[in-house]
């Protein structure tokens, strides 16, 4: 069977699956629990297509390794947050106390169920062009490849500090938000990394059909790029609700943003007002942390 028309099967299946679980139990946290699976899933059919079309599989069976890697991450993370235990993201909780129950329930289906498993789909199509164009593995894989590693790395070193810091608040030893380590960098730096490993993603791709011979159109710039893209666009309006949120409880936390980048790491801007900052969120009033937001 194509591998594109399985992986396409699988989708239609889960979309389904999230859709329907999410009317029985009111649930609307089904994609969330999900995200962290159905990528690797995809990638592997793609890599297992390659073995058995007898293509050179050492770049898809690489990108199915790191994708796998990604996976056990990030399911990791949400699980350890309570995100199996049919607790739903507050932020659902919020949108749908702010719309009526018809215009959630057509949110529901075509924003979380469809929208969402889509993307998950479009972020993994650089195996797609990969399983195309089977050109021998090369040094800008491998360069790659490291990359999407060190991000990955990245992003658990800042799913820690925050998960140590919510444990400091459950204890009553830290109030507030998180200022420090990646965090005085990036307002959510576990956010850029999540973003920066499709991108090295995607690039993967794009290596295998320029060394097939393909044209820069086409070729380093092909048609996959769109889920990077939409990722991107997804993680930008997402930040932006769930900041939206932050400064209504944390009156510092407009200091916070005036100091720090909100995405890409980057020094902070003063560090004096960086310092002011820091001393604001101590002093602000925290609630215990909320039900697991998101996978990433």
């Amino acid at each position: 069977m194509d591998p594109l028309l399985l992986v396409l099967l699988v989708f239609a299946a889960t979309c389904a699956f999230c859709w329907i679980a999410s009317l029985i139990t009111k649930d609307t946290s089904w994609v969330d629990r999900i995200w962290s699976i159905v990528p690797a899933v995809y990638v592997w059919i793609f890599a297992i297509a390659g073995i058995v079309d007898g293509k050179d599989p050492a770049r898809l069976i690489v990108m199915a390794v790191l994708v796998t890697a990604w996976a056990a991450r990030l399911t990791f993370n949400f699980a350890r947050k309570g995100g199996y235990t049919g607790m739903e993201d507050y932020r659902w909780a919020i949108l749908r106390g702010r719309m009526k129950p018809w215009q959630f329930q057509v949110f529901n289906l075509l924003f979380i169920v469809l929208y969402q498993n889509a993307l998950l789909v479009l972020i993994t199509l650089p195996a797609f062009i990969a399983w195309e164009n089977p050109a021998a593995f090369g040094v800008w894989d491998a360069i790659f490849a490291v990359l999407f590693a060190a991000f990955l790395v990245g992003e658990f070193i800042a799913d820690q500090q925050q998960w140590d810091f919510h444990r400091a608040k459950r204890a009553g030893t830290a109030e507030g938000f998180l200022t420090a380590g990646l965090f005085s960098w990036s307002r959510h730096p576990n956010f850029f990394f999540e973003q920066a490993q499709w991108w090295a993603f995607y690039a993967i791709g794009a290596t295998a059909a320029v060394a097939s011979g393909l044209a820069f159109w086409g070729g380093a710039l092909n048609w996959t790029i769109i889920g990077a893209i939409l990722l991107t666009i997804l993680f930008i309006g997402s930040t932006i609700f769930t900041e939206s949120i932050s400064s209504s409880k944390y009156p510092a936390y407009a200091q916070y943003k005036r100091t720090t980048s909100m995405l890409v790491p980057l020094p902070p801007r003063r560090a004096k007002a960086k310092a002011g900052a820091k001393t604001g969120a101590k002093k602000a009033k925290g609630s215990k942390p909320k039900p697991a937001t998101s996978p990433a």
